[in-house]
C-alpha cells in the first residue's frame, strides 16, 4: 500500500475521532446503538467525511455557451418545470466501525474520566499463546515461508545445485520451518461488576432502557482497565434474586419494593466469591427509588456503612423517574451519607441524563 495511503488514513481516523468525540453525548443517548454491537466493535452512523483534496479551477474547464447548439437550446439532462430548485446540501449517513477500546477512550476524553486505581495486590494470571520462535516440525498451516526459503537458498549454495541464470530454489524436507508458540503469563485485574436493578410494576419500559443504556457505558469503559471483567446481574422486587443478562433487562415483577433484599443477596455473593483484599468490586444499583418503608430505608443504611461499602471500590445508585411517583429513597441516601469518595449517586429522568450519571459514577477513579 502506497505510503500516501497510510497518511490519508491517520488523517481520515483524527477526523473521526473529532467527529465522534465531539457528538458522543448525543451517541451515547442513542439506545439503538446497543443493537449495532459486534464482538469487538460497534457500528456508529456519522455524517459523511470528506477528506481534504484539491479540485481543478472551475476556469479551466468548460462552461455553458461553448460548443454546439442554438440559442435557446435547453441543455441536455435539464428538465423544464415550474417548480423551484432546492438549494439545501442532502445529508449523507455513513456506518463506521470503531473498536469498543477506541470509544472507551473516547468516552473518557469526553467525559475528562480518571484512570481507575486496582486495589489489592494480588493479581489473576491468565495465560495465552505467543509465537516467538521456529521449529523443525509442525502443521502446514504454520510453515514459515520466509525461512523455509532462507534455508532452501543456503543449502543449495552450499551443494552447488543453485544456478544464478536459472534462480529456483526447492524447499526440501530438512529445509522446512514452522512457527511454534509458548504460553506466556499475563496479570489480569480482578474486578466484578454487580448490577442490581428494581423490577417492581413501576419500572416501565423507559425505565429499564434508561438503565440498560447507561449500563453499557459503564461496562465500557470497565473493560477497558479490566480485560477480565466478570459482571453479576441481580433483580428485585420485595425479594431479590440472581438472573442473568437478558433476563435482568426484560424481567417485570409486580409486587412491591424492598431494596435491603438487593443489598443482602449483593453482600452474600461479595463475601462468599470477592474478597475485597484481592477483588476490584464495583456495585451499581438502580430502582425508582420508591421503597417499601423508612424501615428499609434504614436498614440500607447500616449495611452500606457497616458492610457493603468497606467491601467494594465504589458503590454507585442511580434512581430513575417513576410515572406512578417520586422516590425518596435518593434524598435518602444523600442526606444520611452526605459526600463519600467511595459512594456515588445520580438522578435518571431522562435520557439527557445519562452522560452525567456516567460522570458522576466514574468520575472519581477508584
Amino acid at each position: 500500500m502506497p505510503y500516501h495511503i497510510h497518511q490519508d488514513q491517520a488523517r481520515y481516523r483524527e477526523i473521526l475521532r473529532g467527529h465522534l468525540k465531539a457528538d458522543l453525548g448525543r451517541y451515547i443517548q442513542r439506545e439503538e446503538l446497543l443493537g449495532r454491537r459486534g464482538k469487538e466493535l460497534v457500528s456508529i452512523p456519522v455524517p459523511n467525511i470528506q477528506l481534504p483534496r484539491f479540485a481543478f479551477d472551475d476556469r479551466q474547464k468548460g462552461g455553458v455557451g461553448q460548443g454546439e447548439g442554438q440559442p435557446g437550446e435547453p441543455l441536455p439532462g435539464v428538465m423544464e418545470g415550474g417548480g423551484r430548485a432546492g438549494d439545501a446540501p442532502g445529508q449523507h449517513i455513513l456506518e463506521v466501525d470503531v473498536a469498543l477500546d477506541e470509544l472507551a477512550d473516547l468516552l473518557g476524553e469526553a467525559l475528562s474520566l480518571p484512570f481507575l486505581r486496582p486495589r489489592g495486590s494480588e493479581r489473576a494470571v491468565a495465560t495465552r499463546l505467543r509465537y516467538r520462535s521456529v521449529a523443525t516440525a509442525g502443521p502446514e498451516s504454520l510453515r514459515h515461508f520466509r525461512r523455509t526459503f532462507h534455508r532452501a537458498l543456503l543449502r543449495q549454495v552450499a551443494s552447488g545445485t543453485y544456478a544464478p541464470g536459472r534462480p529456483v530454489v526447492v524447499p526440501e524436507r530438512v529445509d522446512r520451518r514452522y512457527r511454534t508458540w509458548r504460553e506466556v503469563p499475563r496479570q489480569e485485574s480482578n474486578a466484578v461488576v454487580i448490577y442490581m436493578m428494581d423490577v417492581s410494576g413501576s419500572m416501565g419500559d423507559e425505565q429499564k432502557a434508561l438503565v440498560r443504556t447507561t449500563s453499557f457505558w459503564i461496562d465500557t469503559w470497565l473493560r477497558r482497565h479490566y480485560p477480565g471483567l466478570l459482571a453479576r446481574y441481580l433483580v428485585h422486587d420485595a425479594t431479590a434474586r440472581e438472573v442473568d443478562r437478558e433476563a435482568f433487562f426484560h424481567t417485570r415483577e409486580s409486587g412491591g419494593t424492598v431494596i435491603s433484599s438487593a443489598y443482602r443477596l449483593a453482600l452474600q455473593i461479595i463475601e462468599a466469591d470477592y474478597p475485597a483484599e484481592i477483588w476490584n468490586v464495583y456495585p451499581f444499583h438502580f430502582s425508582d427509588g420508591d421503597n417499601s418503608g423508612d424501615e428499609d430505608n434504614q436498614a440500607c443504611l447500616e449495611l452500606l456503612r457497616s458492610r457493603l461499602l468497606p467491601a467494594v471500590n465504589h458503590f454507585c445508585y442511580g434512581q430513575v423517574v417513576s410515572p406512578y411517583g417520586g422516590g425518596q429513597f435518593l434524598s435518602t441516601l444523600r442526606a444520611a451519607l452526605g459526600q463519600r469518595p467511595d459512594l456515588a449517586t445520580a438522578a435518571l429522568p431522562d435520557r439527557e441524563a445519562v452522560v452525567p450519571a456516567i460522570r458522576a459514577f466514574l468520575g472519581t477513579g477508584r
